[in-house]
């Protein structure tokens, strides 16, 4: 798949999996919803429940900003698996900034309640991604 093939597919997706790492080494995995523009994804706290809006995911990337997303596709033909990989450097943007626009462009869900909390832009320097067929 070429690095164009696999931006592609990941923005296609619903949702992907954001992986971190903490100032320590202490990985950290989790889904979230995204939109992608050229080669930035954003993402934001929005009001999905959550026990806090101080996210682990934001104080790792204050820490060390290298992330990578991962959005895929499974079907039991496995000749049509896929999946994409976007590496990049996330920055915490404040609540409200311009990119929640994005999010709220692919996703209904956030039409009456757009995200109302931190914004994370990743400028991608990696697009990879594989397919089974």
């Amino acid at each position: 798949m070429t690095p164009e093939e696999a931006r592609e597919r990941f923005a296609a997706a619903r949702v992907a999996r954001l992986a971190t790492v903490s100032a320590s080494g202490i990985p950290h995995l989790v889904p979230v919803t995204f939109a992608v523009r050229g080669d930035q994804v954003v993402f934001a706290v929005d009001h999905k429940p959550k026990s806090t809006t101080a996210l682990r995911r934001l104080a790792n990337i204050a820490s060390n900003p290298a992330v990578c997303f991962l959005a895929d596709g499974y079907a039991e033909d496995w000749s049509q698996l896929w999946w994409a990989r976007a590496d990049g450097t996330a920055r915490v943007l404040p609540p409200g900034a311009e990119p929640v626009s994005w999010l709220v462009a692919k996703y209904s869900q956030y039409a009456d309640r757009p995200p109302e909390h931190a914004v994370v832009v990743t400028d991608v320097h990696t697009w990879r991604g594989w397919t089974g067929s």
